[in-house]
């Protein structure tokens, strides 16, 4: 699997969270909410230090990541992070990978 951030989504994150420099930010499968992916679970995100990384992105000294517990959840997608003018917050995007 892949993670792609668009570097406006992530800014949007360093500013909203207050990431300082070095800080990680997992994206993880959590319980309820709606994906398109998965029915009954929905995208979540956690600041805390890596233990298996499947993929990331680093942007700076600020690291994007998901673990390789997660990769279920993607279903063989890659998760692509944009930035949504219109409602002005990063939107997720799954591509099935190669």
């Amino acid at each position: 699997m892949k993670l792609q951030i668009s570097d406006r989504a992530a800014n949007w994150y360093i500013d909203e969270l207050e990431l300082s420099e070095g800080a990680y930010l997992r994206f993880h499968a959590r319980y309820g909410g709606v994906s398109t992916i998965q029915s009954g679970f929905s995208l979540g995100i956690i600041q805390e230090e890596p233990e298996a990384i499947a993929a990331s992105h680093t942007m700076g000294s600020i690291t994007f990541y998901v673990e390789e517990k997660d990769t279920w959840f993607f279903d063989g997608h890659d998760l692509l992070i944009n930035f949504n003018e219109k409602t002005a917050e990063p939107e997720f995007v799954y591509k099935k990978g190669a």
